[in-house]
């Protein structure tokens, strides 16, 4: 049974009608999902920053196994003279790791007699190179 040409004009005009009375403001936008997932990946990147430099300053306070050593090099009157971009420094620095902040750490252009780094000023005399810890214990009498 086919529809006449009055039956389908019928159907076309109440179908428009239909869609003219719908009121748009109830038709719901679709939320944007991908500004939502970028604005949470970057604040639970920025957390993770903020949680990783927190446990490591909080690792830089522990106690190291040479802080008392380092201590006692510094009340010794012990200085190390080292430049930011030696090797060998930084090498005598880590082998201090976290207890280096203990050890008294200067720049070599504040003694003009330096002329290797690290140099280790001990009662007056100059040890260049980067020195072990039985040399330094050794040198100053202080226990490792």
């Amino acid at each position: 049974m086919a529809l006449s040409k009055d039956e389908i004009e019928s159907i076309r005009d109440e179908s428009q009608k239909t869609e003219q009375n719908i009121d748009k403001s109830t038709i719901e936008k679709p939320k944007n999902y991908k500004k939502i997932l970028i604005v949470s990946s970057i604040s639970v990147a920025i957390i993770l920053i903020f949680v990783g430099i927190g446990f490591g300053y909080l690792n830089t306070l522990k106690p190291a196994p040479l802080d008392g050593f380092a201590q006692c090099l510094t009340e010794k009157g012990v200085i190390m003279y080292g430049a930011s971009a030696c090797q060998y420094t930084h090498a005598q620095k880590g082998m201090f790791g976290n207890s280096m902040r203990f050890i008294d750490s200067r720049d070599f252009t504040e003694d003009p007699n330096i002329k290797i780094t690290p140099t280790w000023l001990i009662n007056g005399k100059y040890y260049e190179n980067v020195q072990t810890f039985n040399r330094l214990a050794d040198l100053t009498g202080c226990k490792i």
